[in-house]
């Protein structure tokens, strides 16, 4: 009798299967995007453990959230500890913060994480009890050039991914006292339809009436349509830092929708809060979303700094990529596939699949001693660009059979020579199509005087050597004229 996974996780796999967004390619693909942007914008990887005391979220997210009501994965340990799987990345960032004092060490912090998150709710299209998120926090700074930083960082990620049908909605939720005017409003407002909003929306009209704005039950929508709007309610000081905030994604070419009903799902934010969707998940289409919560490390026995962060469901963003069709750049082939004819080959094919490995040639030999036809096959299963075979006559002669797998040609070359060749190859096509993307992609004047003289620098330190090749191409020459 098998063993299935548990209802609402996956399994993450090197090869496609009927749900292709699970292959594992994918998932480096968009972690690679995300990392090399994130530090493109000064943000630094953190890692935190998957468990916390379960105080940490309470007092966090706030005990009347949805998370911790009714989603966390809470548990005893043995030493009679409540603990809980982190089910939101921001509280463990912050209490990071706080334990190892960074604040003593810098003025600003912008970190970032990618990992597992847990809760406790029910499937749907881009939910999962087991989700993976990518979220980035700014400690210290207040200003509103950091608020449009971060939105600019999650809009580039997605750009980058290819996401199409893009729509950042932003709101702000000013500060304590403005809120506390709205929320008293808000529920004066809604007092007279209590009867008519759903069970969740009336246990929220007490413990927080903020959260009816953003429910999904369309009886509740249609309630909240003509509800007081809380940017009519905005303090000076937080309408003056969302005119700045507006003014920035203006400058920075980023398309928003104000949208005055946005809350966002946690307790401690305040100021901007905003949402990026795609349209493309049905009812669950945003595959992001953040803002600022500048009271959170205060509220969790840190110092009172100004914080601002998001967070980007790994599966929701995979999943409206395929649905889009976007372009994915296919996963690496393998360079070069060894078949040896023989025992003895088996032990040079060994010998020189090390070699190409210490030349960051992708490489792999057959080790399963099939007959060549069915052994070539599957070197095509495997897309190798190459297959290089050795038998009797190639070890006698000390070379090597390459095959084209593309083109189907074939050249014996020197055996000690394989990998050189295959390295100066396989590391030009990069470099060209770099400058030629450069190339193209330039349109100023400036910036083109600027590519040229890093390519005359370029081509003037490589003068040298230039020169060596065709000294060397020389001396073959003559070899070949005998």
């Amino acid at each position: 009798m098998t063993i299935p996974s548990a209802p609402g996780v996956f399994d993450i796999l090197p090869i496609s299967t009927e749900e292709p967004w699970r292959n594992s390619y994918l998932w480096n693909y968009i972690e690679n995007i995300i990392r090399e942007t994130a530090t493109a914008y000064g943000y630094k990887e953190i890692r935190t453990p998957i468990f916390e005391r379960t105080e940490l979220f309470i007092r966090g997210v706030g005990e009347s959230s949805d998370i911790v009501s009714k989603e966390m994965y809470t548990f005893q340990d043995k030493g009679d500890r409540s603990l809980t799987l982190r089910p939101e990345g921001t509280a463990p960032v912050i209490r990071a913060f706080i334990e190892h004092q960074l604040h003593t060490q810098a003025p600003i912090h912008k970190m970032f994480y990618i990992g597992p998150m847990f809760r406790y709710e029910r499937s749907q299209a881009g939910r999962y009890r087991q989700h993976h998120q990518f979220g980035a926090e700014a400690i210290g700074i207040s200003a509103a050039e950091q608020d449009a930083e971060l939105i600019d960082l999650v809009y580039n990620v997605y750009q980058k991914l290819g996401l199409k049908n893009l729509q950042v909605h932003i709101n702000s939720l000013g500060n304590p006292e403005s809120r506390q005017l709205f929320k008293t409003s808000l529920q004066a407002y809604l007092k007279g339809c209590y009867d008519q909003l759903s069970k969740d929306s009336q246990r929220r009209f007490t413990l927080n009436p903020l959260r009816i704005l953003d429910s999904k039950d369309p009886q509740d929508q249609a309630i909240v349509k003509d509800a007081p709007h809380i940017l009519d309610f905005l303090d000076e000081e937080s309408a003056t830092h969302f005119a700045a905030v507006k003014r920035l994604l203006n400058k920075l070419h980023i398309p928003y929708f104000i949208n005055p009903r946005l809350v966002r799902g946690l307790d401690y934010y305040n100021k901007t809060v905003f949402e990026i969707t795609s349209g493309e998940l049905g009812a669950q289409n945003s595959v992001g979303g953040g803002g600022r919560y500048d009271g959170l490390m205060k509220t969790l026995g840190g110092p009172d700094l100004p914080t601002i962060g998001f967070g980007t469901g790994l599966e929701r963003i995979l999943q409206t990529m395929l649905k889009q069709q976007t372009w994915i750049p296919p996963a690496p082939a393998l360079e070069v596939f060894l078949i040896p004819l023989g025992e003895q080959a088996k032990e040079v094919c060994f010998s020189l699949l090390h070699d190409l490995r210490l030349h960051d040639i992708p490489s792999d030999m057959d080790l399963s001693g099939k007959k060549l036809a069915k052994v070539m096959h599957y070197a095509n299963q495997l897309q190798a660009k190459h297959v290089v075979i050795i038998g009797e006559e190639e070890l006698k002669n000390q070379e090597v059979n390459l095959k084209n797998m593309h083109s189907g040609e074939s050249v014996k070359i020197p055996l000690n020579n394989l990998a050189k060749i295959l390295r100066l190859d396989f590391k030009n096509e990069d470099f060209l199509k770099l400058i030629r993307d450069i190339s193209q992609s330039l349109k100023n004047s400036h910036a083109v005087e600027f590519f040229i003289q890093k390519l005359e620098h370029k081509v003037e330190s490589t003068q040298e050597m230039v020169e060596g090749l065709k000294e060397t191409m020389l001396k073959m020459k003559k070899i070949t004229d005998c």
